[in-house]
């Protein structure tokens, strides 16, 4: 499918079952001047293909489809439309908004059953026949555990745009964000992958535009197999290529945040520009084609499937044995790499965390609102924390799926960053142009006693060991742990909880500001996690006993040492969790580590060490975050 070039000329091939002709357009370089128009006589079912003798790769083209226009039947056939190939891997030009690239005419009262015949040609992206070679060398997947991962999400140039380690004419691309400098620092994290906002080529919506913004996040895909050109100082695919080749390099994973639930076109009054032109009645096995292609000509090693219901929504409901997910687990390719879902949509039954098959993760906003609300001190949370630092079973744990299901997260792009968190308690999104309608309005959030930016020492302590407390709880918790980028070094968007339109210093982060202790912080976090394996099970833990010494894997306690009873776990006054935690009992690991963590939202309280040990070691103090760990393993606690 799309272009493929043979070596004495190139292939094109699309698909199409209701068109009833098609025409290859070939281009000038630079996409302005329209060459040639070649019919496409041959026809294999619904695939229509010719091969031109002569092309080479860089070649510009488009296609046009002639059929019915009949918008009440699901067809909307419009010739004097040039559409951009499905399976395009390379772009040339960027969409230019105007009303020809309607199928319909605006203003028309037919609506859009009404038909356009104004060329669009000089307003739309053509594709380009791409080049896929290219010497990986002796690249491997770093193919890490899930039990290992530690996820970083981040965005291409939100991360390199003010980099003073990035060379300057690289900052906010493939190659900048694969810099020595940002390398570094993921390593110094102990980050194993980066999961990166949509890369997939994407257009900037026409009300944005309108009003001078852009779409920074990107979740507007209009080219499935197209890396972004807007994340490229040379135009090429290498670029993107070089840049997964370096982070293997590095032993770090790269995953990609995909948008398979709609297309750039959007609903019926959207722009023609690709698959509503060619076949818009028709579903397309593009999906599954896309993925392998970035699997096999990107080496990406996985997936975060954005409003994934909508890729499980069956005739009757969402169905995790569904279609899509029975293709995906039966796939040679797509079958060993990692995939994320985000378990919702805003469609019926839209909502189905924990319903997904084996081997998906899911982001867990259970968690990232539990953790949040907790350390926010509202009453009655502390039987659902205890749930969150075990993986959130009561969801996870069927259907034989492993405690690493669950993508444990305080923030994401989608939200507060953490120094919001705790800085801001109403959202201040009103350089999106939407008057502070747009994103969550309940984010369990608090300012711990001012408004925004301070000078107040006791406010910024407080936000800062509030902060702390919020990491603490995600690397101490079973699942996979996801930081969001900027995080660790205090980035703030000044209370703009959906930056999705600020391709600005709003949501580029300010290195030259970076917290340097509470990096230090998360560096300590994450190589504690790595060091104890009971932190980082397969298994869930459910109270029972290990064979190896006859003591529960899971003991709750109160800071004085006793278990809670069941009306206890409902004390709203209870507000000291203490958890004993070891290797799962039926895992058969005699391992006798174990783990004593306390969380306390309330008071000071005298805590009684358990005598099931034969000694503490104290590891980590969220109020003393500079503590070298004390006591030797096996003395006196």
């Amino acid at each position: 499918m799309g272009s493929s070039f043979t070596g004495d000329g190139v292939n094109f091939a699309v698909f199409s079952a209701h068109a009833e002709r098609i025409e290859l357009c070939l281009f000038t370089p630079d996409g302005r001047k329209e060459t040639a128009r070649l019919p496409i006589i041959e026809r294999d079912g619904d695939i229509w293909h010719i091969h031109v003798g002569g092309l080479t790769p860089g070649t510009v083209y488009g296609f046009r489809a002639h059929g019915p226009y009949a918008p009440e039947q699901g067809h909307r056939f419009n010739p004097n439309k040039l559409l951009l190939d499905p399976y395009a891997r390379a772009l040339e030009g960027r969409l230019k908004w105007s009303d020809a690239v309607m199928g319909y005419k605006i203003g028309s009262p037919r609506g859009d059953l009404s038909f356009d015949t104004r060329d669009s040609a000089f307003a739309v992206p053509k594709a380009v026949v791409a080049d896929p070679s290219f010497s990986w060398g002796n690249d491997q997947a770093p193919r890490t555990p899930r039990i290992d991962s530690v996820i970083y999400e981040t965005h291409v140039k939100s991360m390199t745009a003010l980099h003073p380690g990035v060379e300057k004419g690289l900052r906010g691309t493939y190659l900048g964000l694969c810099s020595d400098a940002v390398i570094d620092h993921l390593l110094r994290l102990g980050i194993t992958a980066i999961e990166l906002l949509p890369v997939q080529a994407f257009i900037d919506d026409r009300f944005l535009v309108a009003k001078g913004l852009r779409n920074h996040w990107g979740y507007n895909t209009l080219a499935f197999f197209a890396p972004e050109p807007r994340y490229m100082s040379k135009g090429a695919l290498w670029e993107f290529q070089t840049m997964v080749r370096r982070f293997h390099s590095a032993g770090i994973e790269v995953i990609l945040d995909v948008v398979y639930n709609h297309t750039a076109e959007g609903d019926e009054w959207g722009p023609t520009l690709s698959f509503r032109g060619l076949d818009n009645a028709s579903y397309l096995r593009m999906v599954m084609d896309s993925l392998r292609y970035w699997v096999e000509v990107g080496h990406v090693d996985g997936f975060r499937f954005d409003l994934a219901t909508v890729l499980g929504r069956e005739a009757h409901g969402f169905d995790p044995n569904g279609g899509f997910f029975d293709a995906i687990r039966q796939d040679p390719v797509l079958s060993r790499v990692k995939l994320i879902a985000e378990p919702w949509d805003i469609g019926p039954g839209g909502y189905q965390l924990g319903a997904y098959p084996h081997p998906f993760h899911e982001w867990n906003d259970k968690f990232r609102d539990g953790v949040r609300r907790y350390w926010k001190g509202d009453a009655g949370m502390t039987r659902d924390l205890a749930a969150r630092v075990l993986g959130s079973a009561e969801r996870f744990d069927h259907s034989g799926r492993a405690a690493t299901s669950s993508i444990n997260f305080v923030t994401s792009h989608d939200g507060f960053t953490l120094e919001d968190l705790v800085s801001y308690t109403i959202k201040r999104n009103f350089a999106n142009g939407e008057d502070n309608r747009d994103g969550h309005h309940e984010n369990h959030s608090d300012n711990l006693g001012v408004e925004g930016p301070t000078k107040d020492a006791k406010v910024l302590a407080a936000r800062a060991l509030r902060k702390r407390n919020l990491l603490a709880t995600l690397m101490l918790a079973q699942g996979v742990p996801m930081l969001l980028a900027g995080d660790e070094i205090g980035h703030s968007q000044g209370g703009n909880n959906n930056a999705y339109a600020q391709d600005n210093e709003t949501s580029w982060i300010d290195w030259t500001r970076a917290d340097r202790t509470l990096s230090g912080f998360v560096e300590r976090l994450v190589g504690l996690r790595r060091s104890l394996p009971v932190l980082r099970q397969r298994r869930f833990l459910h109270a029972r006993q290990r064979p190896s010494d006859g003591v529960p894997d899971v003991i709750w306690r109160r800071a004085d040492g006793t278990v809670p009873q069941s009306e206890e776990w409902h004390d709203p006054a209870f507000r000291c969790l203490c958890v004993e935690l070891r290797m799962q009992a039926e895992g058969g690991d005699p391992n006798p580590e174990a783990v004593f963590a306390v969380f306390n939202t309330g008071p000071s309280v005298a805590l009684h060490l358990p005598e099931t040990a034969p000694g503490w070691e104290l590891l980590l103090d969220t109020t003393r975050p500079d503590l070298a760990p004390t006591g030797p393993k096996g003395g006196k606690p």
